[in-house]
């Protein structure tokens, strides 16, 4: 993400899911991903507000001009639930990206995530986005 519209981005962000009448938790990232941490209630799938945050907050970010060429979300997302006694250990975690991508990368983190959660994955669908 760019210094440059990254915090306008995260209120952009924001407002969608408040819109939704999700509470945001924390929002975070680097250059070439985004974490949210968002208490949801359950009326909504997390695809379906996934798809609302990604199409408008691209659009967003093209009508804004931020950039010199045309942006779009990689294809995929990966979400993870965690229990009401970690929700201060992830928000520490997420305010931490610009320190912890400075030890691991993106991919390393999210096949960790894969790995710790138990959840099966063929690595050539997860990162074919990716150059």
């Amino acid at each position: 993400m760019l210094p440059s519209f990254k915090n306008e981005l995260y209120q952009y962000i924001t407002g969608i899911i408040q819109n939704q009448e999700h509470k945001v938790l924390a929002i975070n990232g680097t250059e070439d991903h985004i974490h949210i941490f968002i208490g949801m209630r359950p009326s909504q799938s997390i695809s379906d507000l996934l798809q609302d945050i990604k199409a408008s907050s691209s659009k967003w970010i093209n009508d804004k001009k931020f950039l010199k060429i045309k942006f779009e979300w990689q294809s995929g997302y990966g979400a993870f639930s965690y229990s009401k006694s970690h929700v201060d250990k992830v928000i520490n975690y997420i305010k931490n990206q610009e320190e912890h991508h400075k030890k691991e990368t993106f991919k390393e983190e999210y096949l960790k995530f894969l790995k710790v959660f138990e959840i099966e994955y063929n690595e050539s669908y997860i990162f074919k986005d990716l150059i």
